[in-house]
Formats: C-alpha cells, structure tokens, sequence
C-alpha cells in the first residue's frame, strides 16, 4: 500500500508545482541565476547584466531559453551598456524549468514581458541544440 502513497504525493506535488510556474520559476530563479543577476535582478557593477528593466529582454525573448541551457559568450548590450563577461549555461534544467524561469525574468523587476507558452520554450531549445 506504501507505493500507492508516494505515487500519491509525487503526483499532487508535481500538480501543485505546474499550477504555480511563476512561484516555481522564482525558486529556480533563485537557485540557478541569482548568484550572478542578484535576488532583484540588477546584475554585477558592470560585469554581469542586469535583469531588471533590460531592454534586451524583450528584444531577444525567442533566444532566451537557449541563453539559459546554453550560456552565452558574446558581448551584449543591455539597457546601453556593454557587458562581456561569460554566462556558463545550465544543461541539467528541464525544458519546463526554463520556460518558468524565463517567464519569472519576464514578469518581474518591472518587467513587463510576454508569457512564453511552453511550446514557444521547446521550439526554441530545439533551434539551438548543440
């Protein structure tokens, strides 16, 4: 009986998980990118990018999902500032993980992003698989 237990818990907490994306894309948030962008997503004093307010958000919000897998070794311009530091990728996300985490950075710091709709995240990510 012990089995149909946990299979209980694992699926009301998976339900639970996917009912809330923007609370669970805020842990992820903060788990995986926070330690580089900051808890309020203002970056590094001019090494690493802020979050908050970017204007390079919205202009390359199809590519996010890869910069998030992938990282991103190419000088960028966020709110007219250069920033060149390197952006380590992180391949153990799920595919479901970026789309929340990317939907969290949309929504938040004054951010007022577009929704990525799951399918738009796994389109993306198979354009750019490496």
């Amino acid at each position: 009986m012990r089995p149909y237990f946990l299979l209980f818990f694992l699926t009301v907490g998976c339900f639970s998980c996917e009912q809330q994306p923007y609370q669970m894309g805020e842990r992820l948030y903060k788990k995986h990118c926070a330690n580089c962008h900051m808890d309020g997503g203002e970056g590094l004093a001019g090494l690493i990018p802020p979050l908050a307010g970017s204007d390079y958000l919205l202009q390359n919000r199809d590519n996010l999902a890869c910069i998030i897998r992938y990282g991103l070794q190419d000088t960028l311009v966020v709110n007219g500032k250069f920033y060149a530091e390197i952006m380590a990728g992180n391949d153990q996300l799920s595919d479901i993980h970026i789309a929340n985490i990317t939907n969290f950075i949309l929504q938040s710091w004054g951010n007022n992003g577009p929704v990525l709709r799951f399918e738009e995240v796994e389109a993306s990510l198979k354009t750019c698989a490496q």
